[in-house]
This record gives structure tokens, sequence and C-alpha cells, in this order.
């Protein structure tokens, strides 16, 4: 498959991810009103636990083996290329075997004592099959990231949440009359449909394009003890992001614990902190997400920009690509977080049917304006070789929120006001953490003019919209609340748009590098 460029690259995932992301919001909207809160909470206290399981199988070889692969293509040595696979796909199986029997064995437990509600056995079990599909498809993900070929993961990302989605409503309309633990498990194996569809992807794509050249069907032991020097380079590179990924995973499991066990030293009943917990991660989290696939697409593409810059002893390109890299996910998340608080009842009313959630997503979402700025600056840290610092750097925060929740939430003023606010706290000092990293590696300055045009535009059109709004509440005929609500995030997002051109944030020489489109749409902005 042809090479792409970073642009291109980004692009293609960006798109993807945005219909991701689209796909996702829609199923939650749906699973929101069939299962409700109970429901959603159920699903919700099992998912952290299938990422810790996927990093315990993976142990960070995706990112691992795009820098080898990528490196291994430039020198055009494919037998290296055929041993990063074999060595990967053996570590990554193995694993996942001795995950699945661990898993299996300790469900009953898991589910009662971790998890608090027995009911969430079924949901656990339901996870089990992702771990080895997860497994070889974060290899064959890895592989295609090293190539810098991004549309076979555009391709299997949006069909996953296509299989996803219908799935999910088909099994929770039918598994919904037997009670809602064994609906909500029904969610969480559309999970692992949708994943074993990606890996169907994978396959194909992988086999079209190298039907001789690469061939990992029956992998020798020979070939694997001769690759003694990669399987070092492997681990070498997998290991940090590995401690990374598992610090986020243990913490992302532990929080359900946690927040449950000080929900209920507060004094909540045990039906109102899955309810209160199913608001949190089912309505408000998905919320907060859905414009971060942004994050997601520069995450992938600037840690090879990156490392370029950094072999050629390029500073200046480091500074400047991450300069351009902040400001393009704040493009994405200010105008977001602006809409996000300013909106909140009207979202969570019209969307999930659920206004109590209302007041959750205006304290959080001023906070995760934060959360766009840590893609690029972990990006940087990795693509410089230094994945340990920002290891450590998300272990401190992490284990930060962990341990502000127990005295927050316990306390009985704030109760789940008390998880939101340690989480905050978690996101505030993770941004900072990385921010001084950079700065101390690179020597970086921040491009304070530009990023203040960006927020300033982000206000202005906030109040533009909150104007219409009111102006249109104020009628004497009376306009449907959520007609009112979308012409007025509609204004807004117009006048954004009009705002960065007239401030030059964006300019014709950035647009028409987007494929495709890129040369019609800069022909709207100045140059």
């Amino acid at each position: 498959m042809k090479k792409q460029s970073l642009v291109e690259g980004a692009f293609v995932l960006t798109v993807a991810a945005f219909i991701t992301k689209i796909l996702v919001f829609i199923n939650s909207i749906v699973l929101s009103r069939i299962l409700g809160p109970e429901g959603i909470g159920l699903q919700k206290m099992v998912m952290p636990f299938m990422g810790l399981m996927m990093t315990l199988t993976t142990i960070g070889l995706p990112v691992a083996i795009s820098r080898l692969v990528a490196r291994a293509d430039a020198q055009r040595d494919g037998a290296k290329v055929k041993k990063i696979l074999i060595i990967s796909l053996v570590i990554t199986v193995s694993l996942s075997i001795f995950v699945v029997i661990f898993s299996v064995i300790g469900g009953k437990t898991f589910s009662r004592y971790f998890l608090t509600d027995p009911r969430s056995y079924y949901s656990f079990m339901a996870m089990i099959p992702i771990i080895p599909i997860g497994a070889v498809s974060g290899v064959l993900k890895g592989y295609f990231r090293g190539r810098q070929t991004m549309n076979p993961i555009a391709i299997a990302q949006v069909l996953e949440q296509i299989v996803r989605v219908c799935f999910s409503y088909a099994l929770v309309q039918w598994l919904i009359p037997w009670g809602i633990e064994y609906a909500a498990a029904g969610v969480v194996l559309s999970s692992v449909l949708g994943e074993a569809c990606s890996l169907l992807v994978f396959i194909v794509l992988f086999r079209s394009s190298h039907p001789r050249k690469v061939r990992v069907s029956h992998p020798s032991w020979n070939q694997v003890l001769r690759g003694k020097n990669v399987l070092i380079e492997l681990l070498q590179t997998g290991l940090p992001t590995t401690g990374t990924g598992f610090v986020i995973s243990i913490s992302r499991a532990m929080q359900p614990v946690v927040i449950t066990k000080s929900l209920a030293v507060a004094g909540v009943s045990s039906a109102l902190i899955t309810r209160q917990y199913g608001m949190l991660t089912g309505f408000v989290m998905p919320l907060l997400f859905l414009p971060g696939f942004i994050n997601q697409s520069l995450g992938v593409t600037l840690v090879p920009a990156i490392s370029e810059a950094n072999a050629q002893n390029n500073l200046r390109l480091i500074n400047r690509r991450l300069n351009q890299a902040i400001g393009a996910a704040l493009i994405v998340g200010a105008p977001s977080t602006v809409l996000l608080y300013l909106y909140a009842q009207e979202l969570m009313t019209g969307i999930y049917h659920a206004p109590t959630a209302a007041p959750l997503l205006k304290l959080i979402a001023p906070f995760f304006l934060l959360n766009y700025l840590q893609a690029p600056l972990q990006s940087v840290l990795v693509g410089m070789g230094q994945a340990k610092t920002a290891m450590f750097n998300n272990i401190l925060a992490k284990c930060t929120v962990v341990a502000l929740i127990y005295p927050l939430a316990s306390n009985p003023k704030l109760e789940i006001n008390g998880v939101i606010l340690a989480i905050s706290m978690g996101v505030i000092l993770e941004t900072i953490l990385h921010y001084s990293s950079v700065v101390k590696l690179i020597g970086f300055v921040l491009d304070i003019p530009n990023i203040t045009k960006i927020l300033v535009a982000g206000i202005v059109m906030g109040c533009n919209g909150r104007a219409i709004v009111i102006h249109l509440n104020n009628l004497t005929f009376k306009v449907e609340v959520t007609m009112v609500m979308l012409i007025g995030i509609t204004v807004s997002v117009v006048s954004y748009v009009v705002l960065l051109g007239f401030l030059k944030v964006i300019r014709q020489n950035t647009i028409v590098r987007i494929p495709l489109i890129g040369r019609m749409l800069a022909l709207l902005f100045p140059k």
C-alpha cells in the first residue's frame, strides 16, 4: 500500500475517528434510553478491566512495532520486518492465553469483591474473548502504522464501530427480557464482535498487500530464537509504553471500586451509586471525549514526525511541529468546551433524557480543555525516546486521582461531585508535568499569541450562540428546545470558523494540504 505523508495520515485518521465518535455517541444515546443509568453502570464497571487486559497482553508492542517497522522499512530490511511480526505475535498470543485462563478462574471474585455488584459477572465473562482478538489486532495495527499506511486502520476502525452498534442494539433487545445484567453483557459482547471484525479487516488487507513477502501464519521457534536482538528492541520501546498503559488501566479499573466504596461511606444507596456512576461514565464522559478524535490522530502521527526531527537534531522543527499540534488540538477543544458548558442542560435533556447529569458536565467540562494539550506533549516525549518520563508523569497523575477520590467523594456534601473534582485535579497535574518535561527537554516555548486568538474566538463564539438562544426564547411564539439548541450551536460554530479566518489562525497554505478537499476549502480562508 502507498506510504502516506504526515498530513494525509493525520487527515485519514481524523475523519475515521470522527465517524467512529459519532457512531459511539449515537450508540450510547440508544443504549442509555434502553438500559438506563443502572444498566449503563453495570457495563461501564467492566470496561476498564478490558483496557487492563489488553495492556497486559500487548505490553506496549503496537507502539514499538510501529517504530521498528518504520526503521526496517526505511532500510528495506524485509527479514527484520518478518522477525518483528513473528516475535510480537508469539509474545501477545502467549500472554493472552495466560490472561484468559486467569480471567475465567477469577471472574466471580472480581465481580463480587472488586465491582461490588455480582450482576457484573456476566459482563465480565462476555469481555474475555476480546483478549486474544485484540492482541493480534494490535500487532497488525502497529505494523500498518510503521509502514505509514493509515487507510487499513481507518477502515477497520469504522467497520468495527458499525458492527458494534448493530450488534449492541440487537443483543440488548434480545437479552433485556432476561434481565438488565444480561442486556449489559450483550453490550460488552458487541465490543468483542466489533474487534473481531477489525482483526478480519487487518488480516485481509495484510495478505492482499503482502501475499508473498511476509508470511506469519506458521512461525518457527528457530526464527524466534534468532530474533533475540529484535526482542530486546521491542521490549526497550514497549515496556515504558506498557507502564503508561498499565497505570492508566489500573487506575480505570480501581476507580469504580474506590468510587462505589467512597459513595457508600457518604451514605449513598447501592442503587443510587450505580445510577450516579452510570451518569458520569455513560453520559458525561462520552460527551467530553466526543471531540477527542483530534487527540487520537495527533498522537499516532506526531510520534514518527518528532522522531524524524530528533534524528536530524532539529529542535526548531520539533518546537514548530509541537505548536502546530497544540494549535490543531485547541481549535477543536476550545469550541467543544464552550458548547458543552453552555448547553449542558439542553444536551443532557435532549440526548439522554437525564437533566440531573447536566451539573456534572458543567463542573468537569472547563478542566478537560487541558486534556487537549496532553496528547501532543506526550507524543513529543515518546518520539524523543523519553517514554519513561511520560510513564512517570502518568503514574503520578493517576495515583493522585485515585488518592483524592476517597476523601472527596466520601464527603456527604460533595458525593459524586468529589469524584469529578478528583478527576479534574488529575488532568491539571498530568498536563503540568508533561509541559514541564518538554520545556526541560527542548526548551519549548508556547505560541501564546496563536493560543490567545483561539481562546478569544471560542469565548466570542459562545457569547454569539447564547445571545441567539436568549433571543429565540424571548419570542412571542415558542420554539422547541432541541431546535433552539441546534440553532444556537450552528450559529456558534459558523461564527467561530469566521473568527479563526479573520484572526488568521487558519490560512490557505495549511488548508490546501488536506487531501481531496483542501484546495476547495482553502478558498474560504485568507492567505
